[in-house]
C-alpha cells in the first residue's frame, strides 16, 4: 500500500486524534460531542468571537449618507432582510405588515410600523430613535411619504434597496408620485461589498468551521449512507464547533456533475466522488467552502486528473485576482484552465457551466461575481468565492471552492487550497 493512499483512507483516525480539527492548544474548555457516538470529540471554536460593534454600524450609516449625497438621493429605504441588519442591527421578520427604516441623506435614521408592534421594535433599536406608527386601518404607505418630508426629502430620487418586497415600493411610489425611486443599489452594495477588518475576521471564523465540520463528514463516510446522513452529520458538526449551520449539499457518483445536485436517490459505494458544498454563519457571516474526495480506495487515473485540473483552474483564477483588475478576469483566467484542457468552450458541457465565482458576506450569494463581462474592478475589501467546477454529465464532478478577502497586496485565502486528492485540505 503506497505512503499517499494509506494518508488518504486514514482520513477518520486523523480526525479522531483531533489532526483535522486544528483545534490543538487553542481548544477550548467547553468539548462537545455530536450525538453519534462514533463521532470526534469537538471543541468549541466560537469563543473568542467579537460581534459587530455599534460604533461600525454607525460608521456604515455616515457612509450609506455620503453616498447618498453623492448619487443626489435623498434617502435609502430599507425593508426587512439583510441590509437592515447590517446597516441598523435590526432581525425583523417578513410579514405583510410594512416596517421599513429610512436613511435620509441627512439627519437620523426613522422607522415605519405597525403601532402594535411598535414596543417590540424599540427593543431592538440601537440606532435613531425616530418611530411612526400606523394603525392597522391607516395605509404605511402615506405614512412614509410623510415621514420623507419631515426629513427634508420633497424632490429627487430615493434609493430602494433590492430587498423591498414590490407591494412597498409600489406603495410608496402611489403615495409619493411625485419622488422618483430608483435603485439604492449604488448606496447599499457599495457599502456591503468592501468588508471591514472585523467583518473579515467573522467570515474567517465561520470558514475555520465549516471546513472543520467538512473533515468531520468526510472521517463519517461508510458504504451504503445516503447524501442527507451526511448533511446531517456536517450540520450537526457545524452547529456544534459554534456556527449556525447554513447549507450542507452532498453529492456522490455521478450526481456530483450537477453542481446544485439532483432529486435522484443514490447510496454510498467505494469509489465514488463525495462533493461537499457547505457553509455556516457566525454573528450573520457566511463560509461557503466545497471539497471533493474519492471514497475508500484509490481514485482513478481519471479522477485524478480532473481533480488535478480543478486544482490548477482555481489557482489561475486566484492568481489572476489583483488589485484593480476586473472581476471578470478570475472567471477568464479559471476558464482558460479547464478550456485548454479541452472542455467546454464556454459553459459547454463537459466543462465549467457556471460563473467561477460570486461575492459573499452576509449573504452566502451577494455583489461582486466572478464573471464575464462584470468590469467592476476589485478593492481591497471585496470577498467572493472562487469554484470553477468541472461537471462531466455521466461520470462525476470536482469542485474546489474556496473564498479569498482581497488586501492591498492581493488576494488571501480564508481557507488553504487543497493539495491533491490525497490531502484535499492543505
Amino acid at each position: 500500500m503506497s505512503i499517499r493512499r494509506r494518508n488518504f483512507i486514514n482520513l477518520a483516525a486523523l480526525a479522531a486524534s483531533g489532526y483535522f480539527l486544528g483545534l490543538g492548544a487553542k481548544a477550548s474548555a467547553r468539548p462537545v460531542q455530536l450525538q453519534n457516538s462514533n463521532l470526534p470529540n469537538l471543541g468549541y471554536m466560537a469563543g473568542d468571537v467579537v460581534p459587530i460593534t455599534l460604533q461600525e454600524r454607525m460608521a456604515r450609516i455616515d457612509q450609506a449618507q455620503s453616498l447618498l449625497r453623492k448619487n443626489k438621493m435623498g434617502a435609502l429605504v430599507l425593508d426587512c432582510g439583510t441590509s437592515l441588519d447590517y446597516f441598523t442591527g435590526i432581525k425583523w421578520w417578513p410579514s405583510e405588515r410594512t416596517m421599513v427604516a429610512i436613511i435620509p441623506a441627512n439627519g437620523p435614521v426613522k422607522y415605519v410600523c405597525p403601532a402594535f408592534e411598535e414596543s417590540r421594535l424599540r427593543e431592538q433599536i440601537i440606532i435613531g430613535q425616530d418611530v411612526f406608527t400606523w394603525q392597522e386601518d391607516e395605509s404605511p404607505y402615506a405614512l412614509i411619504a410623510r415621514t420623507f418630508k419631515d426629513s427634508g426629502v420633497i424632490s429627487g430620487p430615493i434609493g430602494v434597496e433590492e430587498e423591498v418586497r414590490f407591494f412597498i415600493a409600489d406603495g410608496m411610489h402611489k403615495a409619493a408620485p411625485h419622488l422618483q425611486f430608483v435603485s439604492g443599489d449604488p448606496v447599499s452594495a457599495a457599502c456591503r461589498m468592501i468588508k471591514s477588518p472585523a467583518e473579515i475576521a467573522l467570515m474567517q471564523k465561520a470558514s475555520d468551521i465549516t471546513l472543520a465540520a467538512i473533515k468531520i463528514g468526510v472521517s463519517q463516510l461508510r458504504e451504503g449512507m445516503s447524501p442527507n446522513e451526511l448533511v446531517g452529520i456536517i450540520n450537526k458538526a457545524q452547529g456544534e464547533l459554534g456556527g449556525a449551520a447554513d447549507f450542507a449539499l452532498c453529492l456522490f457518483g455521478e450526481a456530483s456533475a450537477f453542481p446544485h445536485g439532483t432529486k435522484v436517490p443514490v447510496k454510498l459505494k467505494k469509489g465514488d466522488m463525495v462533493l461537499m458544498d457547505c457553509g455556516c454563519k457566525v454573528e450573520g457571516y457566511c463560509s461557503d467552502i466545497t471539497r471533493t474526495v474519492v471514497f475508500s480506495g484509490e481514485p482513478t487515473k481519471r479522477q485524478q486528473e480532473i481533480w488535478n485540473l480543478e486544482k490548477k483552474a482555481q489557482a489561475a483564477g486566484f492568481a489572476a485576482a489583483q488589485i484593480g483588475a476586473p472581476c471578470e478576469n478570475v472567471d477568464a483566467a479559471a476558464r482558460k484552465v479547464i478550456t485548454d484542457a479541452g472542455f467546454g468552450p464556454d459553459y459547454k458541457l463537459p466543462g465549467l457551466p457556471h460563473r467561477t465565482g460570486h461575492g459573499i458576506g452576509m449573504d452566502g450569494h451577494e455583489w461582486g461575481n466572478m464573471v464575464r463581462g462584470n468590469k467592476k474592478l476589485l478593492e481591497p475589501g471585496m470577498c467572493f468565492s472562487i469554484e470553477p467546477t468541472i461537471a462531466i454529465v455521466g461520470e462525476f464532478g470536482v469542485r474546489m471552492e474556496d473564498c479569498v478577502y482581497m488586501t492591498e497586496a492581493g488576494p488571501n485565502w480564508f481557507t488553504p487550497q487543497g493539495k491533491s486528492i490525497f490531502e484535499p485540505f492543505g
